[in-house]
């Protein structure tokens, strides 16, 4: 699992470390471990062009530092010094040691085989300065990497305000950064590394599943498994007006472990037409039977006012979906509140916002900017709602009201297609079922549809029912990871 701390946690880490160590031992460690990556990606060192963009502080100096491990394997290194007064005196006193030279002509980026991105670190806020910003904006001939964080992204949120520069490598010293695994600012990332410097670190605040996390996790049958031990998911969705929205999520749920689905509504005849395993029933979800968990609000239109309640009043996990999120905003928390069972919502950035109007009162929020403070506004919601928050997009995010959040990078985005939610609530409510939390259900539910999302599409359009026909080759995947489980 991929664990990632924000910068306090990091800094009171370097401070108790640094105290122990003599001075200046951790930035060589950082560099020592920067310079190696850099010597990795380079075809070969002796006659490399790298050039240095050193902003003030610590950070330019891990660049410098590398840079000159760099120079003493023969490697032409040059520094542009963002902030000449602001230096690191030592970084920038070794490279000139070791036959690196500073420079002041911008085309050198162009040139180089490779540009160590040493702007800003991990106290940096805001854009590029105006002096750095015209790098962001110049063609490169070789790959750019970024010490810590690139600059421009902020390393906790992944917000990018401003000017940011894009790096090919993102070179992490002790822990990933939050802001390098939530969109926007994984986007400017590229490919992560890590680099151990010795910190002791607390428990993670954000976590993103590896193949095998999500492999442990995954609910499988015993030798004395039968379908009813396996776990029963409820769909209460669709309507008359969208009758393949529970289609969908039903497609979904057959897919997410549970050994049996019951659905309730209007789609009956729908649903078991093409779902003839299903247990279906015309009727509200007190007639479907007995259910570890429920799926509520795809497709369900006006009828979602009385199935909501309803659903929400059985003692078993729920998941609340599309119609469903948007009674729930006119309701607002307090149509949770009496719940003892755990409530795992999943809206995109629109229902998001109105959800949040619907706790905090006023117009709904901008869905821009909640797209572009994912964390903090996932965190936010389930804070407002004591819920878990599964919230959807180029990264999804979910969020327990104690800020625990995971992260999820596996999608793609031609999982930007009517239907795929009610697949993915589905696929999430039945992991309930079958006995995962809402962090864990959420978390591998988006883990899974991800990767069936990608095989749907491997680069083409792909439909809801695409993804779901999918979801098999998505499990065997992450089981083949997970050491014969």
């Amino acid at each position: 699992m991929r664990r990632a701390h924000t910068v306090e946690q990091v800094r009171s880490a370097e401070a108790d470390l640094m105290a122990r160590l003599p001075e200046g031992t951790l930035m060589q460690r950082a560099a020592a471990g920067l310079a190696a990556t850099c010597a990795r990606l380079l075809p070969r060192v002796y006659g490399s062009r790298v050039l240095v963009l050193a902003g003030s502080g610590d950070n330019g100096g891990d660049a410098l530092y590398a840079a000159a491990r760099l120079a003493r394997r023969g490697a032409r290194v040059s520094a542009v010094l963002l902030s000449p007064e602001k230096a690191h005196a030592a970084g920038l006193a070794a490279l000139l040691a070791a036959g690196g030279r500073v420079t002041a002509d911008q085309g050198e980026f162009e040139r180089a085989d490779l540009v160590l991105d040493g702007i800003v670190g991990i106290g940096g806020r805001g854009g590029l300065r105006p002096e750095a910003q015209p790098f962001a904006a110049l063609p490169r001939r070789g790959r750019v990497v970024a010490v810590d964080v690139p600059s421009g992204v902020d390393p906790d949120t992944g917000e990018v305000p401003g000017v940011a520069l894009r790096a090919d490598v993102t070179v992490c010293f002790g822990t990933y950064k939050p802001g390098l695994l939530i969109d926007p600012g994984a986007s400017y990332a590229g490919v992560l590394q890590l680099v151990g410097i010795g910190l002791e670190l607390p428990p993670a605040p954000v976590a993103v599943l590896q193949h095998a996390d999500a492999a442990a996790l995954l609910p499988l049958p015993g030798a004395e498994s039968d379908k009813y031990r396996r776990g029963v998911v409820g769909v209460a969705a669709g309507s008359a007006r969208y009758p393949g929205a529970a289609v969908l999520a039903v497609a979904g749920a057959l897919r997410g472990g549970a050994g049996a689905v019951r659905y309730a509504g209007t789609a009956a005849a729908e649903v078991v037409r093409r779902f003839p395993e299903a247990l279906v029933t015309a009727g509200g979800p007190a007639e479907a039977g007995r259910v570890q968990a429920w799926v509520v609000g795809p497709g369900s239109g006006e009828g979602v006012r009385e199935l909501l309640p309803e659903v929400l009043a059985a003692d078993v996990p729920v998941l609340v979906d599309a119609d469903g999120l948007a009674e729930l905003a006119r309701l607002g928390p307090d149509a949770l509140a009496g719940r003892s069972a755990p409530t795992l919502l999943t809206p995109h950035t629109g229902e998001e916002a109105r959800l949040l109007a619907g706790a905090e009162g006023g117009a709904p929020p901008a869905a821009d900017g909640l797209a572009a403070a994912r964390r903090a506004t996932a965190r936010r919601l389930a804070a407002a709602y004591r819920a878990t928050v599964l919230l959807k997009g180029s990264t999804t995010v979910v969020a327990e009201p104690d800020g625990t959040v995971r992260v999820n990078p596996t999608g793609t985005s031609w999982l930007a297609t009517a239907g795929s939610g009610d697949v993915l609530s589905g696929l999430a409510g039945s992991l309930m079922a079958a006995g995962l939390g809402p962090l864990d259900a959420g978390a591998v539910a988006a883990h899974l549809h991800g990767l069936a999302g990608r095989t749907a599409a491997a680069g083409a359009p792909a439909a809801a029912l695409d993804v779901a026909e999918a979801l098999p080759e998505a499990w065997r995947t992450v089981r083949s990871a997970g050491a014969g489980r």
